[in-house]
């Protein structure tokens, strides 16, 4: 008698990918791989995000849009990957204390300096295709601030975006420094960014190292997030792009992000501790409520 193979063990799952990426993020896991095989597609990378969206105990405050590289784009039919930024990971910088940022030890983290986006009302659940100035006409404010990359997987990045996409988009915070004033009248004024890590420069950049700039990355979220029937609502915040690069951090290190003379921006790397879900937060971030 012919015994038949056992299907569950190699075929993709999206909730056990989920469960597995949850569990290891609020116990402070690192996954040593992928936990099964990986997704085909960016379709399934995102089947993998939402199972975990409905698993984590938080509320979406926003999303990070991410630029896929050049060289991928054809192969996953996508320029740009996005992921879930929760409320309670959502931190308000502060001059007087750098913002302590909690990695994982054996996973990956890393800081991007970012332009933000704060939305000023809800968008139509039904418009699925947006120009870039239909969707700044939708837009509050323009802050700065740092994007906190992390994930218990260290080879997140090196395994490219349909990863990316199954973990959150490798989110696991963001720090929100001032906002741009007279930015929509004068977009030439908007603050260069600089960052540094242990007191070196690692990355630079301005809106227009992002493809597209911030609005087309914004355009992008506001027709992806309708799609995936989650619209975006007054007061949920959109990062649009690392605009100095990614930059890993380590625990014990420090890095410090500028933009101009507008804003300055620290942060260093604690090692994360296992939480509980709900209230289970053990670090005082300052959280931006």
């Amino acid at each position: 008698m012919t015994v038949p193979a056992a299907k569950a063990a190699t075929a993709f799952d999206p909730p056990a990918v989920a469960r597995q990426f949850v569990d290891a993020r609020l116990g402070a896991r690192a996954l040593p791989d992928f936990p099964g095989p990986l997704p085909t597609d960016m379709d399934a990378g995102y089947q993998v995000q939402e199972q975990a969206i409905g698993l984590w105990p938080d509320q979406v405050a926003g999303w990070k849009v991410g630029r896929i590289p050049l060289e991928l784009q054809a192969e996953l039919n996508a320029q740009r990957v996005m992921g879930p930024v929760f409320a309670r990971n959502v931190w308000q910088a502060d001059a007087a204390n750098p913002t302590p940022l909690p990695v994982i030890p054996g996973g990956f983290a890393a800081v991007e300096a970012e332009y933000i986006y704060r939305m000023g009302r809800d968008a139509p659940a039904d418009k699925l295709e947006w120009t870039p100035q239909e969707a700044l006409d939708y837009v509050g404010d323009l802050l700065v601030g740092v994007e906190f990359a992390g994930s218990p997987l260290a080879t997140i990045n090196v395994l490219g975006p349909r990863i990316v996409a199954s973990d959150f988009g490798n989110n696991a915070g963001l720090i929100l420094g001032r906002a741009v004033p007279g930015w929509r009248e004068r977009p030439d004024l908007i603050p260069p960014c600089h960052a540094y890590v242990e007191g070196q420069l690692v990355g630079e950049g301005s809106p227009e190292s992002i493809p597209g700039g911030p609005p087309g990355s914004l355009a992008f979220l506001l027709a992806a997030c309708a799609a995936r029937g989650r619209p975006l609502k007054a007061g949920q915040l959109v990062t649009t792009g690392a605009a100095s690069g990614i930059h890993d951090i380590e625990v014990g290190q420090t890095a410090r992000i500028t933009f101009g003379d507008l804003n300055e921006i620290r942060c260093f790397a604690v090692p994360a501790v296992p939480t509980e879900g709900p209230g289970g937060e053990t670090h005082d971030h300052r959280r931006a409520d």
